[in-house]
């Protein structure tokens, strides 16, 4: 019995289903951790879903940004731009079923000694303030009401965390904390617009987890978002999105002796988050 983490998917299921094979993976007893961006800018968004899907309780999930990004298009909230690839789904028999799949979906997940996110945590927040705030988000999600949620998150640059939020605004912002960072303050002020590499991040800010926290010294969190800064291990953090759609690779990682296996992909998308 082994668990996998695996890194940004966003559509790329040839890779996928190569980087399965290559594990020998067994859905009977093994497990696989997804850090979210399971879809978008790749060309089998569609195929993804329905196979993640697919796995039950042999794959855990955390949402990413593009995740959400797509419940928000197919609510008419947020506009597709040239390179999203999220059309398949949309147009698909089994769209709604999918949809509620994926509002289903966590956004942050513990297994001691790990925890899964797919960008990183704010430095003032403990991993137990993390969960919290996700249950938040996900309660919010799987409500009536969960359009709200998306409506405020779009566009989401100006939103700053501050423990005074309330309503929609709050959760919007927790979700932007979860799913997009990547540099902040000492003080938690998010770095809204860089996602190059972390050696030229604008002066005042540092990588999230570079930020010292010393509640999450028996935590690793493991999160992708980050294809600039390609796989980097730490003691305290597996960061795991080593560009698959970008044409470099995708990862997975066997937690239980941290070795890892990559296959190359042919597939480039358009940069951005």
């Amino acid at each position: 019995m082994a668990t996998y983490a695996i890194g940004d998917v966003q559509g790329c299921d040839d890779a996928l289903q190569r980087l399965v094979e290559q594990i020998h993976f067994d859905p009977a007893s093994d497990r696989l951790w997804f850090v979210g961006d399971l879809v978008n800018r790749g060309p089998d968004s569609l195929k993804v879903l329905r196979y993640i899907k697919s796995l039950g309780t042999s794959a855990v999930v955390v949402l990413g940004n593009h995740d959400l990004f797509l419940l928000a298009v197919a609510e008419d909230i947020a506009t597709p731009r040239p390179e999203d690839t999220l059309q398949a789904i949309l147009a698909a028999p089994d769209c709604d079923e999918l949809l509620a799949w994926v509002r289903r979906q966590p956004l942050l997940y513990r297994e001691h000694p790990f925890a899964l996110v797919h960008a990183g945590i704010l430095p003032q927040w403990s991993l137990d303030d993390a969960e919290e705030l996700a249950h938040e988000v996900e309660t919010g999600l799987r409500s009536p009401y969960y359009k709200n949620v998306l409506r405020a998150l779009y566009p989401s640059k100006h939103l700053q965390w501050s423990s005074n939020l309330t309503g929609p605004t709050r959760l919007a912002t927790i979700i932007k904390v979860l799913t997009r960072l990547r540099a902040c303050s000492a003080d938690g002020l998010m770095e809204s617009s860089y996602s190059g590499p972390p050696d030229h991040i604008p002066a005042g800010f540092l990588p999230w987890f570079r930020i010292e926290n010393p509640g999450r010294r028996d935590t690793t969190i493991i999160c992708g978002h980050w294809a600039s800064l390609g796989l980097y291990c730490e003691d305290n953090v597996l960061a795991i999105d080593s560009g698959c759609v970008w044409g470099r690779q995708l990862t997975a990682m066997r937690l239980e002796d941290r070795e890892v296996f990559q296959v190359s992909c042919h597939t480039v998308g358009s940069c951005g988050d």
